[in-house]
This record gives C-alpha cells, structure tokens and sequence, in this order.
C-alpha cells in the first residue's frame, strides 16, 4: 500500500466468485482490509487464504443479501471490531435470464430479492453507520443492462435500473461525506450465467459471452473509485469489453 494510502475497511457482498472475489482480491492488494460476505462459506474461506498468502489480509462472514437482520448484524458487529465501516460494494447478485413468456416467475422473485432487495438491506445496514460518522461510500454493482434492455433480459435489466435509481437517490440525498459509486460491467467471466434455466436464454448467452472480459477488470473500476480523495465522487463507470456493443 502506498504510504499515502488510508487503509479502510471494506465489505464486500456476493464474495465468493467471480467479480466479488476479484473485487476482495485487488482491494487487499491496494492495502485495505476486507472482509468478505456470501452464503458459500468454503469459497469465502479459500479466498481469505489467498488473500493471507498474497499479504493482504481479510475475514468472512456468513452473509445472505435478502436477510435484512443478517446484514444489520454483519455490519454492526464489523463496525464493532474495527470501529467503521468505510466501504460496502454491494456486489451480490443473480441473472436467470429467460424471457417474460417463459412465465419463470419464481426466477423473476429471485432477481428481485437479491438485486434490489438485497441492495436496499445493504443500505440501510451501512447507511447509519456511514451517517453518524459523516463518511462512507457505497459501490453498487449494477450493469450495461442497467442502461439497455435485450430479449431475455426484461426482468434482469428491470432490476439493475432500479440499482441505478437507489443508488443515484442515495446520493442527492447524502450529505457531502457519503460517496456513491455505481459499477456497470459488460460482459464479464462469472458465474452468473450458470443460473440461467431456460434453454433459448442459456443459448443466446453462450455467443454473448464469446468477447468477455475478465473480473479483475471491473475490480480495477471499484478500486479506482475507492481511490480517489475525499472530496471525489466518481458517480459511475461503464466497463465492457471493446467488442461488445
């Protein structure tokens, strides 16, 4: 960490593959302590072992977005150990992509749940914390689908423009202190696309995902974000392949 660097404390959401692990990765590269929440424990644990190996450190914590009691008690008990929380990167998040005549409602449910719910139960979580203390910045990982909607991405789209607006909302309504950031990836490797039940959705994924970039790169994003001094906000970032369009 550069001597000028303020170690801060990070948590970060749907960190068990994929762009949260990326995210966790590179951060405690950067110097910051993180700590890293999902439902699958043993892919938390093997990450927190090569973040140790590689000289960062990090812990994790069993954490389920739509819990809203879940995620109060994990923030509370990280502002309790360290003192603060400085950053949630609301990362968690599905994509069963099918479209709206497939009639996959209880698909649809989930998306909701995780993607908007999820990120609102993030909020009020962290945002008394980042209130009392008069500091904090809140990354949402929202998408490309946040600003287009595709064949098969209605409901998933649906519930990225509501990420965008929740998070654009919690920003005008922040005092100067409270920084928000919202992350649309492109394509990206992941593992979102293995959620994906329906056959045409899952067909159309796999040309889709021909050109997609890898989760270090939209970790680089969040970590540009986080970098900046206090008193710059970088407000969004779009980050897509070159041959997506």
């Amino acid at each position: 960490m550069n001597s000028h660097t303020e170690q801060k404390i990070v948590l970060v959401t749907g960190a068990s593959s994929g762009i949260g692990a990326a995210t966790a990765e590179r951060l405690a590269a950067d110097g910051h302590h993180v700590v890293v929440g999902a439902r699958r424990r043993p892919q938390l644990d093997e990450l927190v072992a090569r973040i140790a190996a590689a000289g960062g450190t990090a812990q994790a914590v069993d954490l389920d977005v739509t819990d809203i009691e879940g995620h109060r008690a994990v923030v509370d008990a990280i502002a309790a150990e360290h003192g603060r929380l400085d950053v949630l990167v609301a990362n968690a998040g599905v994509m069963p992509l099918s479209r709206l005549d497939a009639g996959l409602v209880d698909e649809w449910k989930t998306m909701i749940d995780v993607n908007v719910l999820g990120l609102l139960h993030g909020i009020a979580a962290a945002l008394p914390h980042f209130t009392a203390r008069g500091s904090g910045h809140l990354v949402t990982m929202a998408s490309v689908g946040a600003h287009e909607v595709s064949p098969t991405s209605a409901v998933y789209s649906g519930s990225k423009f509501a990420a965008w607006a929740i998070s654009e909302g919690l920003r005008v309504e922040s005092p100067a202190g409270i920084r928000v950031t919202t992350i649309c990836p492109g394509v990206t490797t992941s593992e979102l696309a293995d959620s994906i039940s329906d056959p045409k959705a899952r067909e159309a994924m796999v040309a889709y995902r021909a050109h997609a970039i890898p989760a270090s790169s939209i970790a680089a994003a969040v970590a540009f974000a986080i970098a900046q001094p206090a008193n710059v906000d970088v407000n969004e970032i779009i980050v897509r392949p070159a041959a997506q369009r």
